[in-house]
């Protein structure tokens, strides 16, 4: 190999390359959107409005079942040991704490939404499997998040529906569909140019 081939071989276009196709730098990528999704935040008691929710159903339409579910264990890893990844709350908890606050019963489904939103997606990429796929999705995080409400903090149950689950109705539907255009949108794209 000349020398003009090693440079060539070094380029930063074919760094870039290699980084897009390689699968592991995908799911870092994803960890890192849901940390920065995690940051839009309206600071609500007791479960803040975020993003977070549509970094989880993309993560799983785009990675897959498996490296969905794994991109999400490596952000709750992040948060675990203090970084400052996890949405901002107003009682401010970090690190592990957060996973034994009131959010962390939505926190701890987001592998979960990940692996079965993606499942589904990887069986029929259609709209409306997709969009289903991802309503499902986004329901295992709210069931589980209202449950640990219920179970740890708010022991009325109807208290814990309406502070865990019916306010982020609206809210839901906007980002399941905003998630699905993104989706749809950049497969579409990428499929032209294939």
């Amino acid at each position: 190999m000349n020398t003009y081939e090693i440079v060539k071989s070094i380029s930063l276009k074919n760094i870039l390359k290699k980084a897009v196709e390689n699968k592991i730098v995908w799911i870092f990528s994803f960890s890192f959107l849901t940390a920065i999704a995690a940051q839009f935040t309206v600071p609500v008691k007791p479960v803040p409005f975020t993003l977070q929710t549509m970094a989880v159903l993309l993560s799983g339409a785009f990675l897959g079942a498996k490296r969905g579910a794994v991109s999400q264990l490596i952000y709750l890893s992040l948060g675990i040991v203090g970084l400052p990844v996890f949405a901002q709350t107003p009682e401010g908890a970090l690190g592990f704490a957060r996973l034994i606050g009131p959010t962390g019963g939505y926190l701890l489904a987001f592998p979960l939404a990940a692996f079965v939103a993606g499942y589904l997606i990887e069986i029929n990429k259609s709209y409306s499997v997709v969009v289903s796929s991802m309503f499902i999705g986004a329901l295992l995080i709210i069931f589980f998040g209202t449950l640990y409400l219920h179970i740890f903090f708010i022991k009325d149950f109807n208290e814990a529906v309406k502070a865990g689950a019916a306010i982020f109705s609206i809210w839901t539907v906007i980002k399941v569909f905003t998630a699905a255009t993104i989706y749809f949108g950049t497969t579409k794209k990428n499929s032209r140019k294939s």
